[in-house]
């Protein structure tokens, strides 16, 4: 049934994706709406839950240090990259579109992760996780397009990583019957995934979707983006 749960995921993920590239005419509004769906994970999502777990063995003061880290972390690799950039040109770097995708898989994995040591935890809770994990998995799969287009990726690089990242949640899954690992750790490790995604959201999504549109248009689905993750989350629980 686990496995079944983690196919599922991959249906999710890989149908979001596919949503972004087949309506890339209108990409603006959907980074206005991955930008509010990445800021909504994180705050309805991510960083309740590495809160829950981490707290369990640590203080609240080291999750909310981690999760700064992490996105100051992500600021100084994001700038860092881009130094190499000539000023007057006008390539996007693909390497920013890489590395944020890279992100989104490592979050899909813990995704899977996260339903297999709830199973092992209880069917009940193992229910809950997987029907969170569900309701934000489509917009996973239209953020990992996302910003491998909007960084000046190729259609054919956005499928590689959109398939990498719909296949991570089935990987955790199996990962999490073969590994044991505290629940506190798993904890950490959203923590400074939350402040990934605050910054990709923030500062790449964003004024991205902002670029040479109508603010009121992108605004609204960045909005959206929010709310619709802040329902996912609540219904889910």
């Amino acid at each position: 049934m686990v496995i079944l749960i983690g196919l599922a995921t991959f249906c999710s993920t890989f149908l979001g994706g596919l949503f972004a590239i087949r309506f890339r005419d209108r990409l603006h509004l959907i980074l206005g709406f991955s930008a509010g769906a990445v800021i909504g994970v994180a705050l309805f999502d991510l960083i309740p839950e590495s809160i829950n777990l981490g707290t369990k063995a640590y203080n609240l003061s080291l999750v909310t240090l981690l999760i700064a880290i992490g996105f100051a972390a992500y600021m100084i690799l994001d700038r860092f990259f881009s130094l190499h950039l000539h000023e007057d040109s006008c390539e996007k770097p693909q390497h920013r579109g890489n590395l944020a995708a890279g992100s989104f898989l490592f979050h899909s994995l813990l995704d899977g992760l996260g339903i297999g040591l709830a199973f092992k935890i209880s069917p009940a809770v193992g229910w809950v996780v997987a029907a969170a994990v569900l309701t934000h998995d489509f917009s996973d799969g239209i953020n990992t397009v996302n910003v491998i287009l909007q960084n000046g990726g190729t259609k054919n690089n956005a499928y590689r990583w959109l398939l990498a990242d719909a296949l991570a949640p089935v990987l955790g899954v199996v990962i999490a019957f073969l590994f044991t690992i505290p629940e506190a750790t798993l904890g950490l490790l959203l923590a400074i995934f939350s402040g990934f995604f605050l910054y990709i959201g923030a500062s790449e999504l964003i004024p991205e979707s902002h670029h040479q549109h109508p603010s009121r248009w992108t605004t609204a689905t960045t909005i959206l983006g929010i709310g619709t993750l802040y329902l996912a989350t609540f219904l889910a629980k």
